[in-house]
């Protein structure tokens, strides 16, 4: 595994570069994309938040009432959570970010994607995908708050060094670090041992739980392998709008089917 790897000098490669790929037909194309994304995410949040139930996960403590090695009490309810607007959150989220880049935040965008990054993208992964592991973490059984804490902020380091592999790789550099990539793997994973741990330990596992599980981990290495193809320059992902691309689609797609997934699942009235 290497920190640095060298572009290949050729023709192709620098024809391919997020500057040279920033036409306005392709701008255009992206505006419209985000566009069409917004309009969909919302549109689930409504059917969402209209169509489902009020069931609700409970979020709890377990205090420790002496000293370290005590028996722990039971555990305490805190507070509860709606899972159809929890739902509805994660994919407002979504909506409101395509909106803003397709919008009043469209020059601010097209600018940062001529510089190799998209700094909208990044803010809202680490609100939305945090919620939605949160919500998968929830469904296979964690419910402590010192586990959702430390969840959530594995999670939001993991979103947050994808954010800094975009800030140290600018456009015509002569290396490629691939440090924060595998930095954010590492805390990336921590969430999903945890996850694993519990379906695989537990006596029953509903059956709509264990597709949630194994379809969002899928969806959630796809997010990091579709990085990684991009900083190491493979087929068309050299073209840093291609990934771009390809982020829209994934993002679109494990939101929806996890929110359609927990509707089916325990949702639906």
């Amino acid at each position: 595994m290497a920190e640095s790897l060298t572009p290949q000098p050729n023709t192709e490669a620098s024809e391919s570069s997020p500057t040279s790929a920033l036409s306005a037909e392709r701008l255009a194309g992206l505006r419209r994309w985000n566009l069409g994304l917004a309009v969909l995410h919302a549109a689930q949040a409504v059917l969402i938040l209209v169509m489902a139930s009020d069931f609700a996960i409970t979020v709890t403590s377990t205090y420790p009432q002496g000293p370290p090695g005590t028996r722990l009490t039971t555990p305490q309810a805190l507070f509860d959570v709606p899972i159809g607007l929890a739902i509805a959150v994660f994919l407002l989220l979504a909506g409101f970010d395509h909106f803003a880049t397709a919008t009043f935040a469209r020059r601010t965008y097209e600018r940062d994607l001529g510089r190799g990054i998209n700094r909208f993208r990044w803010v809202e992964y680490s609100v939305s995908a945090t919620l939605m592991v949160l919500l998968i973490a929830s469904y296979s059984g964690i419910t402590d708050i010192t586990a959702v804490v430390a969840i959530a902020g594995a999670n939001v380091a993991m979103i947050l060094f994808g954010w800094l592999q975009e800030r140290m790789n600018p456009p015509g550099r002569t290396s490629t670090t691939m440090m924060p990539f595998w930095f954010g793997t590492v805390a990336g994973v921590a969430p999903w041992v945890a996850i694993w741990v519990n379906v695989i330990g537990a006596p029953k596992v509903p059956g709509f739980v264990y597709g949630i599980v194994v379809a969002e981990l899928l969806f959630f290495f796809s997010f990091a392998l579709n990085q990684w193809l991009q900083y190491r320059g493979i087929s068309r992902w050299s073209n840093y709008l291609y990934g771009e691309k390809v982020y829209l689609v994934l993002s679109l797609a494990a939101k929806s089917v996890l929110a359609w997934q927990i509707y089916g699942g325990s949702l639906a009235n």
